[in-house]
């Protein structure tokens, strides 16, 4: 069995919205699930008893167990023949998801969640761990059931090779089409020189039209002959990135991204188009790290 599939626990509609897709995921995978609830510095007093941050003081245990019960038996609802272990931890949440996918297939959070996550908010866990997680981390948002293809932001950047390789995958485990979408645009070119030339008139709309087709045949074709069945379908759009990816996601049942790239996405790192999913996708979004190296 290789490397389990993680979710951060606190008990929250959203925490437990991403325990059920885990649960899915892991078992798609073939992988066990691990439920990991931690204890960071909370916002309201502990009940007394014991010592402050110990899980087994009296009060917090019940609590803790209460969540994770919970946790577990939406997990099985899921993904009934899952093996399922607990973790309660005593750390900040961000510190310890983003120790927990150092040995994780992939890292599971929710779009914002309460209690021992109480910081698990956009703009701070969940986009750190996309940054910065060691395994592909998918933050659960949207439709609470979200259909259709795969979606998968193409940028052809070495570094972008992991997002492809993990939306075939996901793709092919789901049993879904997958959606590779290269978006290009002329707005990073120099300006005409003068009012009466229009940008279009100055630049080769051709030459870089036929460059995406390129960037997007060759990102596609080597996981095409390893995933042959995988129904791919290729987008070219000419338009601004964030836009055209969010507009997308809405016929999505996932949306899957790099955390950085160039190409079509020229200077936009996290905090930009995988941010702008992260807060505006209809569906589930996974950012997924790459090494840098081809």
């Amino acid at each position: 069995m290789g490397n389990p599939v993680v979710v951060g626990v606190d008990g929250s509609p959203s925490s437990l919205a991403a325990v059920a897709v885990a649960a899915r995921e892991a078992g798609l995978r073939g992988v066990g699930l691990r439920l990991v609830h931690a204890f960071g510095r909370p916002s309201l007093p502990l009940p007394s008893g014991g010592a402050p941050w110990n899980p087994a003081m009296a009060g917090v245990r019940e609590l803790v167990d209460g969540t994770l019960a919970t946790a577990e038996r939406r997990a099985r609802e899921a993904g009934p023949h899952v093996e399922i272990t607990r973790e309660v931890a005593l750390g900040e949440p961000l510190t310890v998801l983003e120790i927990e996918s150092r040995t994780a297939s992939l890292l599971v959070v929710g779009r914002r969640g309460l209690g021992g996550f109480g910081g698990l908010l956009l703009g701070s866990t969940a986009v750190h761990l996309a940054a910065h997680g060691r395994c592909p981390v998918l933050v659960v948002r949207g439709r609470a059931d979200p259909s259709g293809p795969v979606l998968l932001a193409v940028d052809g950047s070495p570094a972008g090779a992991a997002a492809v390789e993990f939306a075939f995958t996901e793709a092919s485990l789901r049993g879904a089409d997958l959606v590779a979408l290269h978006v290009w645009n002329t707005w990073s070119e120099p300006a005409a020189a003068g009012p009466d030339n229009p940008l279009d008139l100055v630049v080769d709309i051709d030459r870089i039209r036929a460059e995406g087709q390129r960037l997007l045949d060759a990102t596609l074709a080597p996981w095409q002959l390893r995933r042959p069945g995988v129904r791919v379908e290729r987008r070219l759009v000419r338009a601004r990135v964030r836009p055209a990816l969010i507009e997308a996601g809405g016929e999505a049942q996932l949306v899957v991204a790099g955390a950085r790239g160039r190409g079509g996405f020229t200077g936009l790192l996290l905090g930009s188009v995988s941010q702008a999913l992260l807060h505006h996708a209809d569906c589930p979004v996974a950012v997924v790290r790459g090494t840098g190296r081809a």
